[in-house]
């Protein structure tokens, strides 16, 4: 069955720096494309980054654009999402998702907080 696993939250200070994993596993990960989103307790879903099969192109919201960068191994069968220049806004459960599916990991928890 299809299974994502997030790693790589924790608490960093604002201006910090945080690297995100998604270890994928029950599909063809080299041919489909991957997006980050997160969550904040009581709100909807917000969509971070969008990345194709063959990472030639990736998207990002506006929110984080120039501060975050999605990329991916798909030898390692990993997405990852380096976030630099965090700040407290950007805390959130980020989870990795199969982009057109309700499928989703349990989610990896950044704060950011002085």
């Amino acid at each position: 069955q299809v299974q994502l696993v997030e790693s790589g939250g924790g608490l960093v200070q604002p201006g910090g720096s945080l690297r995100l994993s998604c270890a994928a596993s029950g599909f063809t990960f080299s041919s489909t494309t991957m997006r980050w989103v997160r969550q904040a307790p009581g709100k909807g879903l917000e969509w971070v980054s969008q990345i194709n099969s063959g990472a030639t192109n990736t998207y990002y919201a506006d929110s984080v654009k120039g501060r975050f960068t999605i990329s991916r191994d798909n030898a390692k069968n990993t997405l990852y999402l380096q976030m630099n220049s965090l700040k407290p806004e950007d805390t959130d459960v980020y989870y990795c998702t199969i982009a057109g599916s309700g499928l989703r990991g349990h989610g990896t928890q950044v704060t950011v907080s002085s």
